[in-house]
């Protein structure tokens, strides 16, 4: 346990699962913590462990994020000059594809998975900014860059989180502000029962279990990571995959069409 205390994570997602794991392992680091969720008593409960166990500060906010609890956790983030780190963490998944999912589902997720992690991330970058730096933690999934293994929503709503978070990087680099995407695989929580399928019907060779991956992803953070794929052999895979985007770059918006789609004859 550190005895130096780092500033306050606020953590979302963090009753159960891959938030809560986050919310123990930054308490060890010396993290105060703000823990968000829907379930009062589970965060209650966790957060009596958490102090009893570390003797940091703990905080819960009861808080549905894809109702009126999003406007009050952008407003600790705006106002709370402790914190030094944002885990945008909750979200919501789908495994069905679009004939055989409920439309109003989907637009939950998007309001969770996309909508949420952005007018957070708005909220407390600005005072990050203002306090001279902090770290930004956003929880993305493979399906971000591989779309066709699950559904295309969640998948689409998870390229918005890589996206948000590349961008950030480039904007705010020179502002002593870190940022981390985190792109987990199959992971052991209850995420899955929510999605549809049990996670004890995965393959057991892609699933991870959760504390391994949490303690992966907090590894990438500490090695300077952008782009954190815990089950990734080779960096250097990762490293290829980005190089060969950059090389895109430089031709992807020109003044002419390329010469492949001139002079094509009806």
């Amino acid at each position: 346990m550190s005895d130096i205390v780092k500033g306050t994570a606020l953590v979302t997602g963090a009753s159960s699962g891959i938030g809560a794991i986050y919310a123990d392992r930054l308490a060890a680091r010396g993290y105060d913590l703000i823990l968000v969720a829907r379930n009062r008593d589970r965060l209650a409960d966790l957060a009596k462990r958490l102090t009893d166990k570390y003797h940091r500060g703990v905080e819960v906010i009861a808080a549905d994020l894809t109702g009126e609890g999003l406007a009050a956790v952008e407003k600790v983030l705006r106002n709370d000059a402790s914190i030094t780190l944002l885990v945008n963490n909750a979200g919501i998944g789908a495994t069905g594809p679009l004939l055989a999912s409920d439309v109003e589902k989907m637009d939950e997720m998007v309001t969770l998975n996309v909508r949420a992690p952005m007018r957070l991330t708005y909220a407390a970058v600005p005072g990050l900014v203002e306090r001279g730096g902090g770290s930004i933690i956003n929880i993305a999934s493979i399906v971000g860059i591989a779309p066709e293994i699950l559904n295309g929503v969640y998948g689409g709503s998870k390229a918005f989180v890589l996206a948000l978070s590349l961008s950030l990087h480039k904007e705010l680099a020179e502002k002593n502000i870190r940022v981390q995407a985190v792109l987990p695989g199959a992971t052991a929580t209850g995420f899955w029962d929510l999605a549809g399928v049990p996670v004890a019907h995965l393959p057991s060779e892609i699933v991870m279990d959760a504390q391994e991956m949490v303690d992966a992803a907090l590894a990438g953070f500490d090695q300077g990571e952008l782009v954190t794929l815990p089950s990734l052999p080779d960096v250097a895979d990762w490293d290829a995959y980005e190089a060969a985007r950059q090389k895109l770059m430089p031709s992807l918006s020109l003044t002419t069409p390329a010469a492949r789609y001139r002079n094509v004859t009806a």
